[in-house]
């Protein structure tokens, strides 16, 4: 062997022993940095196998400072406070239904970001994916897993003011249809067709693949309107309702309520309304709630506000009883397998 191979032969080594080194460090600091929050008080998150089709597991974003960061992740249903799953897929806005996932993300850029809606299989593997026109806000998958929904702000960036835009799209996994723009569709206030150019659309909730509700802004006024895509129509069905979600039982919808007297920055509460009824209850949650809830269960509402991570996630009875309670510290976008609409 001569001088050259054994100089050679020894630059090999040392990079290998090099890359040993690095991949050690790394492991320990993924490791030390969970441990540090841990000893914190935040949520222990390890990585590992997150699947959507698992009965009674909650998913969400992690919101937890560390390499996990944004992550979607999944507790047990038994112990929701316990060490989450990370899955490795990185979302502004999540939902899942039926075994499919939609993931609203942010590609970096050179000069800005752009965003995209990326639809997940039950093992969170990338189905399709199209570019979005905006920043991500809303996002929600039908019962079956077949029709998908996501709202972006197209200009502004809060639901606070009046000077926002946004625009829905839904897609039909099975044919492949896109409807970009539910504004597109025919929509009657009061049983009379309204034309408008002020019309925004937003919050989708699925009661199946054909059948939704939405929030439809215009003239100043916010209406819940009940949307069904084989007629490609929106039709009002009750007045100052947001962000809807619908009852697992289709009866209910909990919604964000403009109240009199609250701050132009912080104006909502969160409501039910009853559809056979159109009976309000208000819930005993008493802050601003600038959120889409989720129903854990039929009696059981899921939402986010602020926390020291960014957002926590907070429930409270359906039926006005009881009090708010934290579920989720660090915590964002929740949706729980096995069961919907919400």
């Amino acid at each position: 062997m001569n001088g050259k191979s054994r100089i050679l032969i020894l630059l090999a080594a040392v990079l290998l022993l090099g890359g040993v080194a690095v991949g050690a460090t790394l492991h320990a600091s993924e490791r030390a940095t969970e441990k540090d929050h841990a000893r914190a008080g935040g949520p222990s998150v390890r990585s590992g196998e997150v699947t959507l089709d698992a009965p009674g597991t909650g998913v969400f974003r992690n919101m937890a400072w560390g390499p996990h960061r944004d992550e979607i992740v999944s507790v047990g249903a038994a112990d929701p406070t316990g060490p989450r799953t990370a899955s490795g897929v990185r979302c502004l806005r999540f939902h899942t239904a039926g075994g499919t996932g939609v993931c609203l993300q942010s590609v970096r850029g050179k000069l800005r970001d752009s965003y995209r809606a990326v639809v997940l299989d039950s093992r969170l593997r990338e189905l399709r994916r199209y570019d979005l026109a905006g920043v991500p806000t809303r996002a929600r998958v039908s019962p079956s897993g077949r029709t998908v929904a996501w709202t972006v702000f197209v200009s502004g960036d809060s639901y606070a003011g009046t000077a926002f835009s946004t625009r829905t799209s839904v897609l039909d996994l099975r044919t492949g249809r896109l409807d970009r723009s539910l504004e597109d569709y025919r929509l009657f206030v009061d049983g009379r067709l309204h034309r408008a150019t002020d019309v925004n659309v937003w919050g989708v909730t699925f009661a199946d693949d054909t059948r939704f509700y939405a929030t439809v802004a215009t003239g100043g006024r916010t209406h819940l309107v009940r949307g069904d895509r084989a007629e490609r129509t929106l039709r009002s069905v009750h007045g100052n309702v947001e962000c809807p979600s619908l009852s697992p039982d289709g009866t209910r919808v909990a919604y964000k309520k403009r109240v009199q007297g609250a701050s132009s920055d912080a104006p909502w509460r969160l409501y039910v309304l009853d559809l056979r009824t159109l009976r309000e209850t208000a819930t005993a949650e008493r802050r601003n709630v600038d959120d889409q809830a989720v129903w854990r269960d039929e009696g059981t509402l899921v939402y986010s506000l602020p926390g020291d991570y960014g957002s926590d996630l907070w429930t409270v009875p359906a039926d006005g009883s009881g009090s708010p309670r934290v579920m989720l510290r660090a915590a964002l976008a929740p949706a729980f397998t096995g069961r919907s609409p919400g």
